[in-house]
């Protein structure tokens, strides 16, 4: 498949997106999908919900627009990514007009992960350890594709608090993704991410601040869920440090939901309890604006990407002790903004008194 095909899917799925979304909008408020203010949320007016489905049309109707083209694809692969993301855009529809249980949508995202690893066998099989070892999954390839899939689709949920926020991060991991599917040569990883791609900056138009419409449940979910298994489907057998690239792709998402998995568990609270201290709420209480808060995310998603193709051409000892510098600097962040305790910062002061001693002599 020649790369303007993918060109083409791209601009389809922008220009989609760009003429649907404000057709979801106004039958957002028709069925009244919206989104009222309260004391968790940042908006203070009324605001439609939905955009998700926007996002959804685009890249479906411009995939019926390539598929044609091409006669590599992968019919198999691609129907069940379609069928799975429509689950997962129906449920999260229904939940933006009447805000379903947490279990419900439970159910249909591992409903639509089984649709993924078993229709669409799609499943981590093999892990290449460093220097020659090999791990096969065997019995845990399937519970563990589940896992990842249902985990990266709630983690991009849990960061969708701003305008423009999720959908700019999952579009930089996305193009992270487009960009290693190019150099890995993995033709339909390069063309859904491309329609993705798309979708996602046609919304983008009227979901950066100020947002004229939210992407919802419907779109946060999708989105994560697409990443998910895009991010499987690439490294489906990879070495052990290849399979921390991923991770790294989509690293603001995951050590988000992280460390308020931690932060709920330090301060004795039940794990499904929401609350204002996510990145986008503690940087917004240092004092960062709206639109600031979301380009330094943007920014710190750009690092995790740029460190994801780095490690990817790098040596195994090499990207193992970039992992663990990675690590370090991600600790002592979370740590100056308080994402976990506001007075527990044990790195941070080790950290702080090493340097003063240095300082001293």
């Amino acid at each position: 498949m020649e790369f303007y095909y993918y060109g083409i899917g791209f601009i389809a799925a922008c220009v989609l997106a760009v003429i649907l979304t404000p057709a979801v909008k106004r039958f957002a408020f028709f069925v009244g999908a919206v989104d009222k203010p309260n004391q968790r949320k940042v908006h203070t007016r009324i605001m439609p919900r939905l955009g998700g489905l926007a996002v959804f049309l685009a890249f479906v109707g411009a995939f019926f627009v390539i598929a044609p083209m091409t006669d590599d694809l992968n019919w198999r692969v691609a129907s069940a990514l379609l069928i799975g993301g429509s689950m997962i855009v129906l449920v999260g529809a229904l939940d933006d007009r009447f805000d379903l249980s947490p279990k419900t949508k439970l159910l249909v995202e591992i409903l639509a992960a089984l649709v993924i690893v078993f229709y669409g066998d799609i499943q981590i099989d093999l892990v290449n350890l460093p220097f020659g070892t090999e791990f096969e999954t065997k019995w845990l390839s399937a519970p563990l594709t589940i896992f990842w899939i249902v985990g990266v689709t709630n983690a991009v949920n849990l960061i969708d608090g701003l305008d423009g926020l999720a959908a700019g991060v999952s579009g930089i991991a996305n193009g992270t993704m487009l960009v290693m599917a190019i150099m890995m040569g993995n033709v339909t990883v390069i063309l859904f991410s491309a329609l993705l791609l798309g979708s996602i900056i046609g919304f983008l138009f009227y979901n950066f601040h100020p947002a004229k419409i939210f992407m919802g449940d419907s779109g946060a979910l999708f989105l994560g869920f697409c990443l998910a298994t895009l991010s499987v489907l690439g490294f489906k057998q990879a070495t052990l440090v290849s399979f921390i690239v991923p991770i790294l792709i989509l690293g603001v998402p995951l050590s988000d939901t992280f460390f308020a998995i931690v932060r709920r568990k330090v301060n004795k609270l039940p794990i499904s309890v929401a609350d204002k201290n996510h990145l986008h709420h503690c940087l917004l209480q240092m004092g960062f604006g709206h639109r600031k808060t979301v380009l330094v995310i943007y920014g710190i998603s750009i690092f995790f990407g740029l460190c994801a193709v780095l490690m990817s051409q790098t040596s195994q000892w090499v990207a193992l002790v970039f992992v663990a510098v990675i690590l370090f600097v991600l600790q002592l962040g979370a740590e100056a903004i308080g994402i976990v305790s506001k007075g527990k910062r044990p790195v941070l002061n080790l950290f702080l008194r090493a340097r003063s001693k240095n300082v001293t002599k």
